[in-house]
């Protein structure tokens, strides 16, 4: 997930990131998570990015009604093929079990095909309470959030991963902080000073 520096409009705030990075938004307040990424999706659609969301707990018409509130139309994106909604569960386990290096597969093959065409960018943002529900193989959740800190794919990319404080408990969160090279905090996006390198990461695994 190295990358070179630029302006990247975050909608929520104009820090200066790799064109290519992965984000954790650890969130216990509902009114703030909507801000941050609903600015943060706006944002993306504007300069012209692919922009996705992969939704579990938030109904479909329930996220494009406070979307709307940023004053762009992602009802019409929805329309041009610019913006998706896609069933959480659907987009880390299609075959009902999830399987890291798969998923990862698809990460690859969307940015190999997004090169074709006219997107400035890739914008995707994913609730992880999916990985809650007892899915085979969900214990294998930070393989797969290691496995996007070693993609080299060099087509500007940002991931948020939204994770729920009152739900996940707190040594997970620990661990999922340490699989972020970029937390939020405070409305800011801040190198993570509890990340570790994938390849250390995994040896203490």
């Amino acid at each position: 997930m190295n990358g070179k520096k630029r302006e990247t409009d975050m909608g929520f705030t104009q820090d200066v990131l790799p064109e290519c990075h992965h984000i954790c938004l650890i969130y216990d307040n509902e009114e703030q998570r909507r801000k941050i990424v609903s600015e943060y999706l706006a944002a993306g659609l504007k300069q012209g990015e692919f922009v996705g969301y992969f939704a579990d707990m938030t109904p479909e018409e329930d996220l494009l009604a406070w979307l709307s509130e940023t004053g762009v139309d992602f009802r019409k994106a929805e329309e041009d093929g610019a913006f998706g909604i896609i069933k959480a569960e659907a987009a880390y386990c299609p075959s009902g079990r999830f399987v890291p290096q798969e998923v990862l597969d698809r990460v690859v093959a969307r940015y190999i095909m997004l090169k074709q065409t006219d997107y400035t960018g890739s914008r995707v943002t994913g609730e992880m309470t999916w990985a809650l529900r007892g899915i085979p193989d969900s214990d294998r959740l930070l393989e797969y959030e290691v496995g996007l800190n070693r993609i080299t794919d060099s087509f500007p990319h940002i991931g948020m991963c939204q994770y729920d404080a009152r739900l996940f408990d707190g040594a997970m969160l620990f661990k999922v902080l340490q699989v972020h090279p970029y937390m939020i905090a405070q409305g800011k996006i801040v190198q993570n000073p509890y990340y570790i390198k994938p390849e250390e990461f995994l040896a203490e695994l």
